[in-house]
């Protein structure tokens, strides 16, 4: 995830990702409420995708071999 800060210029409060402004918005309440809620919607849309390789990898440690037929 990317470093979110946020950076007072003249009376605007500019959210920038990294080195990238990405918002400006005009108070600090403003910003940070949006950093805090961009980062929530981040942490829940790479949970799922983190539980489905872990049981991909889950299941095909579980699968029985195939049976020998004589």
């Amino acid at each position: 995830m990317k470093k979110y800060s946020i950076v007072r210029i003249g009376s605007e409060y500019i959210v920038q990702a990294g080195e990238t402004s990405i918002l400006r918005v005009s108070s600090r309440q403003e910003a940070d409420k949006l950093v805090t809620d961009a980062a929530g919607l981040l942490q829940q849309e790479t949970a799922p995708a983190a539980d489905q390789d872990a049981s991909i990898d889950r299941d095909a440690r579980v699968m029985p071999e195939p049976a020998k037929v004589p």
